[in-house]
């Protein structure tokens, strides 16, 4: 699975996770970015066919210190994904987003391993 993750909002969760042991499937890989609604769809395209399993947007939420209107970008552009997976013939079950902020840690895990588990049962 590949992790989009904000580096002033969702990473310092997702470092707590790690550095609290937290389990959670040891494929993730975490990509740092700026702000969730720069993230592109076509990144989210290529991820899964290059063979992520899924795609996971840890979301800056209202916590973004870029933009104002940061959600309602991030919205759009998971609807913009869905879309483009759709015309693909890729199950949309396999992108999620969710806020996780910087003490989400827990949070983070279980949303992760539901995640993995919803794959799992999706198949390769």
């Amino acid at each position: 699975m590949l992790v989009f993750s904000t580096n002033l909002i969702s990473d310092p969760g997702i470092d707590l996770a790690g550095s609290s042991h937290l389990h959670y499937d040891p494929g993730v890989v975490v990509l740092s970015v700026p702000c969730t609604s720069g993230i592109k769809p076509a990144w989210i395209l290529h991820a899964l066919r290059e063979g992520f399993d899924g795609v996971f947007i840890a979301a800056d939420g209202d916590e973004c210190g870029y933009l104002a209107d940061c959600s309602a970008r991030s919205a759009r552009l998971v609807a913009t994904a869905q879309e483009l997976l759709a015309t693909e013939g890729i199950d949309g079950r396999r992108l999620k987003m969710t806020a996780i902020c910087s003490v989400c840690a827990e949070p983070f895990a279980r949303q992760v391993r539901a995640f993995c588990d919803s794959l799992e049962e999706l198949g390769s």
